[in-house]
């Protein structure tokens, strides 16, 4: 017997037949011996619905009544359940987050998970009841000591339901949607998208960030950190779905179940080089043609960033390791004599190191890269190239400063030496190189051009963004110098939600104008292609394959960022559906079966 945590999203109780088929799966699961804890959400569109009232009497409703308004969604869907499990002959009792014990920070509308009280819950358990409990919902001491309700914000009944298994030490937590899984990729955009059996959550959490809408990197990061083994599958279907992988169960600590330190490692990687290149020609093919001689070569690349252009040329940098470097340089060299770029510029610098933090969720937490290069900063250490991701964050510093890095991230992050890593994490050559593929075209580019050279002014830049609560994505700095020796600046872009971008000008606005000649440009309007898998590291020639697969479909890259698990291309949003097919195609992710939704195809 199993004590199992089962969520069912709006489309698995939009209607009334619907509430009695998932009344009809859950009893069967029972007579299997399992315990159970139901976590549903709103029926169908009621959330749209109660916002579209709430907008219709004020376009600024106060967002504590909001919380009031919305939390009634999943209270309809908990009693119907309930009374669907009694005719059913299943002992159900419904709860609302509150009577669960949910328990959340002060933050209405998007309110974190402190704990679960459970002993109510095991009480219910024992007793043989099966707990159907409102999603998207909990409460917070709010102002003297009194309840509040309180919401979690988009996907947060996948949170409650992850939270409530880690809190119970659950045997699993299975997601049920109307997709059969997790796919390759939108099988809205891609026909041929295919189920994956297995995905890790460091993998799922890229993918949930770039827009992956079967689950929210939310209810990810719990099951990353507690080591909740999670599945998602259909509503409509005995199929096993996809299994998330996460490692062993943890404990929850004293900071709060979803408040826990978002850093848990930190990593050194020393001899390190990096090759810039500068006034690259911008015409699609010649990242491609680039990183195709480098891996003919026999060379592993690590991170590679290519900057916003300006006029008609692009900026590339990449790093792998020193003993490297002299053919690579070579390699670099013949392929710009190749192209004709005469005005190109190539440098190359040994003796580097690569400092990197890792965690779940950590640039969805808009304050951890702005703690890391604050303290940098304040060491005197400037960043050479910078390199994100949803679960990485790394920088290439001097060489000689390195360790000096890793130990001031160590004490800044309150990570104790098991957690520190001298040299890479051994990648497993048996995981794929591209597990998924996403689209993002809710995101911005922008520049901030003119950013003194010196340590300290990327830190800004994050801090004030963050200090208004705005997450970066990619965060690429120029390899183009301007001004005097003694006073030179760089160029750097970041893409962020489209909706930040207003605030992010406003926030940006005090530093900018302490940096005589710095300036805010928000870019065209872009599409990002991200492909995504656990095994990319260990498989040379992955970013190469991709770009050559963007040049060949003619599309232009304008951005690029990479981590060990991520390669993310910036494009023009006209392209983005063409390129995102075009890679998945590259990689052979696509197949015969067209998967398809309870009467409708949905995202990943």
């Amino acid at each position: 017997m199993a004590l199992l945590v089962q969520k069912f999203g709006g489309t698995s109780v939009a209607d009334v037949e619907r509430i009695q088929t998932v009344a009809r799966r859950i009893a069967a699961c029972r007579e299997e011996g399992h315990e159970l804890v139901i976590v549903v959400s709103a029926m169908g569109h009621t959330t749209d619905e109660l916002t579209g009232l709430a907008r219709a009497i004020t376009a600024d409703p106060p967002k504590r009544e909001m919380d009031m308004l919305l939390a009634t969604g999943e209270q309809v869907s908990i009693a119907l359940l309930s009374m669907a499990l009694h005719a059913q002959g299943v002992p159900a009792v419904s709860m609302t987050g509150t009577q669960a014990g949910i328990v959340t920070e002060s933050s209405h509308g998007r309110a974190r998970i402190l704990e679960v009280r459970t002993e109510r819950l095991r009480r219910l358990l024992d007793d043989g009841q099966v707990v159907v409990v409102a999603g998207f919902q909990g409460t917070s001491s709010g102002t003297a000591g009194t309840p509040e309700i309180t919401t979690l914000g988009r996907g947060g009944s996948d949170t409650s339901a992850v939270a409530l298994a880690a809190a119970l030490g659950a045997d699993a937590c299975e997601i049920y949607t109307d997709v059969p899984g997790v796919l390759t990729t939108d099988p809205r955009k891609v026909p041929d998208a295919q189920l994956m059996a297995t995905v890790s959550c460091d993998e799922m959490l890229e993918l949930a960030s770039l827009g992956a809408a079967v689950l929210h990197p939310r209810a990810v990061e719990i099951a990353r950190n507690y080591g909740v083994p999670l599945r998602v599958r259909s509503s409509w279907s005995e199929d096993p779905g996809t299994l998330l992988t996460s490692g062993c169960a943890r404990p929850i600590g004293s900071e709060g179940l979803e408040l826990g330190k978002p850093v848990d490692g930190a990593e050194l990687e020393t001899a390190q080089a990096v090759l810039a290149l500068s006034h690259v020609p911008d015409r699609p093919g010649v990242a491609a043609t680039l990183f195709e001689a480098l891996g003919a070569a026999g060379l592993n690349i690590d991170l590679i960033v290519q900057a916003t252009h300006q006029g008609a040329s692009n900026d590339i940098a990449f790093t792998l390791p020193a003993a490297d470097g002299p053919r690579a340089e070579a390699v670099c060299r013949s392929v710009l004599d190749a192209m004709g770029a005469e005005g190109a510029r190539l440098i190359a610098e040994t003796g580097m190191a690569k400092l990197s933090i890792a965690g779940a969720g950590i640039m969805g937490r808009p304050g951890v890269a702005a703690r890391l290069f604050d303290t940098l900063a304040r060491l005197g250490i400037n960043l050479r190239l910078i390199g994100t991701s949803e679960v990485k964050v790394s920088c290439l510093v001097d060489g000689s400063q390195g360790a000096k890095a890793l130990r001031a991230a160590a004490d800044a992050f309150e990570l104790n030496e098991s957690q520190l890593r001298d040299g890479p994490i051994p990648c497993r050559p048996e995981d794929p190189a591209v597990r998924g593929v996403a689209l993002d075209r809710d995101q911005v580019q922008v520049v901030v051009r003119g950013v003194p050279d010196r340590p300290g002014a990327a830190a800004a830049i994050c801090r004030a963004l963050a200090d208004a609560g705005i997450s970066l994505d990619a965060i690429v700095q120029s390899e183009r110098t301007h001004g005097e020796p003694d006073n030179l600046c760089r160029d750097m872009s970041f893409t962020l939600r489209r909706d930040d971008r207003p605030g992010a000008e406003r926030a940006l606005a005090l530093v900018l104008a302490g940096w005589p000649g710095a300036r805010f440009e928000e870019g065209p309007a872009i599409a990002r292609v991200s492909a995504v898998g656990a095994g990319m590291a260990c498989t040379a020639g992955t970013a190469a394959r991709m770009f050559r697969c963007l040049a060949d479909a003619g599309i232009n890259i304008e951005l690029i960022a990479t981590s060990e698990i991520r390669t993310s291309c910036v494009v023009a949003e006209a392209e983005g559906v063409r390129a995102l097919q075009a890679v998945h195609d590259a990689f052979g992710l696509g197949g015969e079966i067209r998967h398809r939704a309870q009467g409708t195809e949905a995202p990943v």
